[in-house]
């Protein structure tokens, strides 16, 4: 991949964009998502998701929402695997790895099994800019430690 912290195989629908901090002496601007920008959809809402050091939050698959993910603080690993009957990329999975040191903007489309691990010494904040509002009825749930997708959430040493 040609993305600094990104690893695995790329996915059919998935991009992932860079996003610039402007720094001064005052601070900093970063943006998530404008209306301009290529990537953008619609809006639905924003929300957004807080996780602590080791801790795992998935897995998750829209059926009809678009997602937005954007750490905006601490870390994280964000994890995505396509098992969309019929899909090209069927059985890639990729990991992410996004936040204060790498700002990226990570699209999701509907049907991709999604999760994610904060990592470092503090709270990992995601926003998720979606295109429709939440609906429990058109989110799965599955067990983030069970055989549905091959993943290992243990940190990989070298």
């Amino acid at each position: 991949m040609s993305i600094d912290g990104v690893k695995g195989s790329m996915i059919e629908g998935v991009e992932i964009v860079r996003k610039r901090t402007i720094p001064d002496e005052r601070g900093a601007i970063f943006h998530m998502l404008k209306s301009s920008d290529p990537e953008f959809e619609q809006f639905g809402e924003i929300y957004f998701s807080c996780g602590y050091p080791d801790v795992v939050k998935a897995w998750h698959i829209h059926t009809r929402m678009t997602l937005n993910n954007f750490c905006v603080v601490g870390m994280l690993k964000l994890v995505l695997y396509d098992d969309r009957e019929g899909s090209p990329t069927r059985g890639n999975l990729t990991e992410v790895f996004m936040g204060e040191q790498n700002r990226l903007l990570v699209k999701i489309p509907p049907g991709i099994t999604n999760g994610y691990k904060a990592f470092g010494d503090k709270m990992a904040i995601l926003a998720n800019c979606a295109t429709m509002p939440h609906d429990p009825g058109e989110l799965i749930y599955i067990d983030p430690f069970g055989d549905h997708v091959p993943y290992d959430w243990g940190v990989r040493h070298g």
